[in-house]
């Protein structure tokens, strides 16, 4: 087959041609797709997480809500139903709350049978019967299992970008989930940018046992190295084993950075489609750290953009405690950025560094600490750079390319972005 370069290395919106399997990951979410219950799969920035998801679920057995920051929970309920077939319109009716209630009507199709039900209309040689329009309240989830359960729905519902919700509405969605769990066969596969396994556990407690979590963060060597050669395989061509093992010792564990490297220096090498001959590639390490810095800073504006929105806070308070947290990010080694900050460690950083000192309120800081992400999705910074795992009390960047950029850029320049103080 003729393949183009495109269609090997590189960002797709497909499940790329170099897909690779990985035990901890992929075998982890199949087995647990028959367990009834929840799954969660998370990890940083451009790990393969929504194409984890394609790979494993044919398009047929699942239906999926795309989040977004503007939405609502009666947004992903009506987002649900609507998806799953129903058509909603407005009721003359409120709700308890006093918001409108909706009509819910849908057709569930009864397959090769002849219409012997009154109502029922015949399209070809399919027959599909209507049933009684609901009247619901989109906010009330015991309204949206019966919905379901009246049209015998039993796909699996994927939620993709979680984490661009609002907090409270991620806290409020896991309040349904144990519902959904409780009183419905329904499962939900939620997929979001953070590094915390018990994300949702710490939302609501009463998930504890009923959602699986996978991490698609899991990037070992090998399995790096495997993309690299079915790309070979694929584009007849091979490249040496310096370039690599430098690509993947030098990409921070991220499968993006592999498959934008391998891509830029077949563009380099002028291959564009399969060889006809296999055609070998060698590329020093100056060139590989140099395109790893050329792809990192196509991003140096929205960095920049993060740092100084960022330091601003909510609003301007004595404390700044916002901005404080950045100091002993925009300090760190890229191996404890990569590791993750401990609650510990930013804690005597600070106490170090702010003008409080010693004296600086642990509240404060827990705070702080907490509304790292609904922070961020208030300042639009999407997607989100870091998250704290609530768990584990640390602090991760989610964004890998973030870490490179900061090891690029001199720590004082870095600093002034943030408004700190000369000294």
């Amino acid at each position: 087959m003729d393949y183009k370069l495109d269609d090997v290395f590189g960002l797709t919106r497909d499940v790329p041609l170099t897909y690779v399997e990985r035990e901890e990951v992929d075998e982890r979410f199949r087995k647990n797709l028959s367990r009834n219950k929840h799954i969660t799969i998370y990890g940083s920035s451009k790990q393969g997480k929504t194409c984890l998801k394609k790979h494993c679920l044919k398009s047929t057995e699942y239906i999926n809500i795309q989040c977004s920051n503007k939405m609502t929970l009666t947004d992903i309920n009506t987002s649900i139903l609507k998806m799953a077939g129903y058509e909603l319109n407005l009721s003359n009716k409120k709700t308890i709350s006093g918001k409108t209630k909706v009509l819910a009507s849908a057709g569930i199709n009864l397959g090769f049978i002849k219409p012997e039900i009154n109502g029922n209309h015949e399209k070809g040689e399919e027959t599909v019967q209507e049933t009684k329009p609901l009247e619901l309240d989109p906010d009330d989830v015991n309204d949206i299992i019966e919905a379901l359960k009246n049209i015998q729905f039993n796909k699996y519902i994927i939620l993709d970008d979680f984490h661009y919700l609002k907090t409270e509405v991620q806290k409020d969605f896991a309040i349904e989930l144990k519902a959904f769990h409780e009183n419905s066969k329904l499962c939900f596969i939620v997929i979001g940018v953070w590094l915390d396994e018990n994300k949702l556990i710490t939302y609501n407690g009463d998930l504890t046992g009923r959602v699986i979590s996978v991490n698609a963060d899991l990037w070992p060597k090998d399995s790096l190295k495997e993309v690299i050669h079915k790309g070979e395989a694929l584009l007849n061509i091979k490249f040496s084993n310096e370039f690599v093992d430098e690509l993947v010792s030098r990409c921070f564990d991220n499968v993006y950075y592999v498959q934008e490297v391998c891509h830029r220096v077949c563009e380099l090498k002028d291959i564009r489609e399969r060889q006809d001959v296999e055609k070998r590639i060698e590329c020093d390490k100056k060139t590989i750290h140099s395109l790893i810095n050329e792809v990192v800073n196509e991003s140096a504006g929205r960095y920049r953009s993060f740092i100084t929105q960022y330091s601003t806070g909510f609003q301007d308070t004595s404390l700044q405690m916002h901005k404080w947290l950045l100091y002993p990010i925009l300090t760190a080694s890229a191996s404890d950025l990569s590791k993750g900050l401990s609650y510990r460690k930013i804690r005597d950083s600070l106490e170090h560094h702010h003008p409080k000192g010693a004296e600086l309120n642990r509240g404060n800081l827990t705070q702080a600490l907490k509304s790292v992400v609904s922070l961020q999705l208030s300042k639009h910074i999407q997607p989100i750079i870091m998250d704290y795992d609530e768990t584990n009390l640390t602090l991760h960047i989610v964004d890998r390319g973030f870490i490179i950029w900061l090891q690029l850029s001199k720590k004082e320049d870095l600093l002034e972005l943030a408004d700190f103080p000369a000294d």
